[in-house]
């Protein structure tokens, strides 16, 4: 995995993709990779990426307080796991397109080339997009080709439309995974869904407008509160050394600092360090 900062440190990395179908060793070889910073869709902070094979991928951190792995003959001290799954890079370039468009009032916006729309000051990492970005943007944009060039713009119906399809998977997706999916009421399990979807988008316009299609009130599902509990936290450029807690409320807290130390682990009676197995092992050869 490449990046743009020189890193020595060995971490594991469990990643997507499609070459994994192919047992070949030739192929696996040949997977190639970089980490971007790019914005978070929601939050616009600078959020860590990988973009493997030309698919974005979303990468979560997961870290407990003691741990390391064992690869081949080396030990890797940080026994933290970096998880990277696919993302809709629509999530990631709506945004952009938003404010590229420039819409005032009931004007809908201005035509503007791919390259220029997504050129962020600070960010090299959205060129890297441009191999997908015009297949993706397609989806839910207004093409304009003049001679050779093509012209985009953000379309709200487009949009939209894109949003009802992955309501209408999220739904199909929930209710194979958990059960309880299939006997809960509509209306919640559409919540629900909204809510997973925001945690990619911000409420305005977006959620707003698929709030008013499915008829429900944004009031209300803003209000719901989610069960707090640990899940993966998405990486950003200051995780990679200080394990943090996220909950789905948004909160994060961090697990270092002024924190109270946990008790030390009891040793049972008659147990023996794992160096000590080692050694005994050794001296036995000799």
């Amino acid at each position: 995995m490449a990046s743009s900062d020189c890193i020595t440190e060995t971490r594991l990395l469990i990643a997507h993709s499609s070459i994994l179908t192919n047992t070949t060793h030739t192929k696996l070889a040949n997977m190639e990779g970089c980490l971007l910073s790019l914005r978070h869709p929601k939050s616009g902070s600078t959020t860590c990426y990988a973009f493997i094979n030309g698919s974005l991928q979303e990468l979560h951190w997961f870290k407990q307080l003691y741990g390391s792995w064992f690869l081949g003959d080396y030990v890797c001290e940080d026994g933290g796991l970096y998880a990277a799954t696919p993302v809709d890079p629509i999530f990631l370039l709506l945004p952009i397109f938003e404010e590229a468009r420039m819409k005032k009032g009931n004007d809908r916006g201005k035509f503007r080339q791919l390259d220029e729309i997504i050129y962020i000051e600070g960010f090299p990492g959205y060129q890297n997009l441009l191999p997908i970005a015009e297949n993706s943007m397609q989806v839910v944009c207004e093409v304009k080709e003049i001679g050779s060039s093509k012209f985009f713009r953000l379309d709200d119906s487009k949009v939209l439309a894109w949003l009802c399809c992955k309501v209408d998977h999220l739904k199909l997706t929930l209710k194979a995974l958990d059960q309880n999916y299939a006997t809960q009421d509509e209306k919640d399990t559409l919540i629900d869904i909204v809510l997973l979807l925001g945690e990619y988008m911000n409420d305005e316009p977006w959620l707003h407008l698929l709030c008013s299609h499915l008829w429900l009130d944004i009031q209300e599902v803003t209000r719901r509160v989610p069960v707090t509990e640990t899940f993966p936290v998405p990486l950003d450029d200051t995780q990679m050394s200080t394990p943090t807690t996220t909950t789905k409320n948004g909160n994060e807290k961090n697990t270092s600092g002024n924190r109270k130390q946990p008790k030390r682990m009891k040793v049972e009676t008659g147990s023996l360090n794992i160096k000590d197995m080692f050694s005994k092992a050794s001296r036995s050869r000799t």
